[in-house]
């Protein structure tokens, strides 16, 4: 059995869906009831490592929500895996632990945990751009910093299916995955993907640093927001170049930003 923390999220929920499609026995791990077709659900809290339960499950998908520095222990966490049947450990990560722009108190314990593990460390998400759904629904216009700075955008469901052959396969143990998108691409350029699956142009009104920040921190923990206001005004060379590891994995291109588009449009109509 194969246990999805996260399943409530843009990568959690493909990653059980994959699975539940592989015929494999799938719990998924949410904080609040969601019904998850094929799936056992269950409701805990990474938090509160003593709502878990992890018996009969054999690897894990370990996916901490924004919060979790704050008010969990990973070290907690781990004890309980540990003292369960679950054998594999796929973290998911970040490209900014790589790049030293983000702790890697998680990598760290997960890689000290006497458990088999993988990391995945994801760069920009695809889905971020959700973030400008009603802006985009409302006046046809995205708000961003920085709109011609271009990162490799990944798609969550590339993330999804690179976690569902490193849960289901073997020969991934010990290894650090980082997944990007194919092309690096900007704000400006991922508002004329979404009007080309629109139909119809979307604007775009380029946010100051202070402006940006100021929204993001409603959202996100301080620490979180000036990193990743960093790794979007100024990224390193790493962080916009391109990384084959999707295609290794899965056998194919990584899918671009329009396509990500085209299958989300329904959500800036």
């Amino acid at each position: 059995m194969i246990v999805v923390t996260g399943a409530t999220g843009n990568v959690g929920q493909p990653l059980v869906r994959a699975l539940v499609e592989a015929g494999e026995e799938v719990t998924a791990i949410a904080r609040k009831p969601i019904e998850v077709p094929g799936a056992r659900f269950q409701q805990a809290d990474l938090a509160d490592p003593a709502s878990l339960d992890l018996h009969g499950a054999d690897a894990l998908f370990l996916l901490t929500p924004p919060d979790f520095l704050a008010h969990g222990d990973i070290e907690d966490v781990l004890a309980v895996v540990r003292e369960s049947s679950v054998k594999r450990v796929v973290l998911l990560s970040s490209q900014g632990v790589a790049t030293n722009r983000h702790p890697s108190n998680l990598e760290d314990a997960v890689r000290q945990s006497g458990l088999e593990w993988t990391i995945l460390r994801p760069g920009n998400f695809g889905s971020n751009a959700l973030q400008w759904a009603d802006m985009v629904r409302t006046r046809r216009v995205i708000e961003a910093p920085f709109a011609d700075i271009a990162l490799p955008t990944v798609d969550p469901m590339d993330i999804a299916q690179v976690a569902a052959v490193v849960l289901t396969q073997p020969g991934h143990g010990g290894n650090h995955y980082t997944l990007t998108g194919p092309a690096p691409i900007s704000p400006r350029q991922q508002a004329a993907a979404i009007g080309d699956a629109l139909g119809e142009p979307v604007r775009v009104v380029e946010l100051t640093r202070a402006q940006a920040r100021e929204r993001m921190l409603a959202v996100m923990p301080e620490p979180v927001v000036d990193a990743t206001l960093d790794i979007l005004g100024a990224p390193t060379a790493d962080e916009q170049q391109v990384n084959p590891d999707v295609a290794s994995v899965l056998g194919r291109p990584a899918r671009p930003f329009a396509e990500w588009a085209a299958r989300t449009v329904a959500a800036f109509r």
